[in-house]
């Protein structure tokens, strides 16, 4: 079942990553509610009203993708758009749901090692590893936060790398070659407002 989805992403830096998600997305692009090349440009607008803009766009999906490029922490409106997301807000008689959260990995210069490294535990186990001070505390505090934990491995305590943390990273070649597989795994996270994991849904 398609859902409805919005990218949060540096514009600077992504929005050539958002456009190649909505093509991959294919005809689930009908459930996309999030900006795209032919949105009016926002940047001179007063914070609120890009507040109200955003929020409309936001109110009614249920998967959130959050696109991990280098100098995401300088926008300044993607922890607050995770925030939002995360939390359940009420309008007009309704109040929405946790969304659930996936981070897709920009390739940079042909490759993921910016942010991204694999390595090998003593016991054989591969595991991977991330520069998460790249990204906010907001992601940060939603890895690794599966509650109980459930590990693939009970020597090193690996956990499975799209269940083992509410907030997943993905490779973008990855992603966009079967985007409907990670969106529906975020989703299936979210059910019961995320109740397999102790969020943190403030930033």
């Amino acid at each position: 079942m398609p859902r409805k989805t919005f990218i949060s992403y540096k514009y600077s830096e992504a929005q050539d990553l958002r456009d190649a998600i909505i093509e991959a997305l294919g005809p689930d692009a009908d459930f996309y509610k999030g900006e795209t090349s032919d949105s009016p440009d926002m940047t001179d607008l007063k914070t609120s009203t890009i507040k109200k803009n955003l929020t409309d766009m936001m109110f009614h999906t249920s998967v959130l993708i959050v696109i991990i490029s280098p100098n995401m922490k300088q926008s300044k409106w993607i922890d607050w758009e995770i925030e939002y997301c995360l939390q359940n807000n009420t309008r007009e008689g309704r109040t929405s749901q946790t969304n659930g959260v996936i981070g897709v990995i920009k390739k940079v210069y042909g490759g993921y090692d910016w942010f991204k490294n694999n390595g090998q535990n003593s016991d054989g186990c591969s595991s991977s590893f991330y520069q998460e001070h790249l990204v906010y505390d907001i992601i940060k505090n939603n890895r690794y936060n599966q509650n109980p934990k459930v590990y693939s491995c009970n020597t090193c305590k690996t956990v499975n790398a799209l269940t083992g943390s509410y907030i997943s990273y993905v490779e973008e070649d990855t992603f966009l070659a079967n985007p409907t597989k990670y969106i529906e795994n975020a989703y299936e996270k979210s059910e019961n407002n995320g109740s397999g994991y102790d969020l943190t849904k403030t930033k």
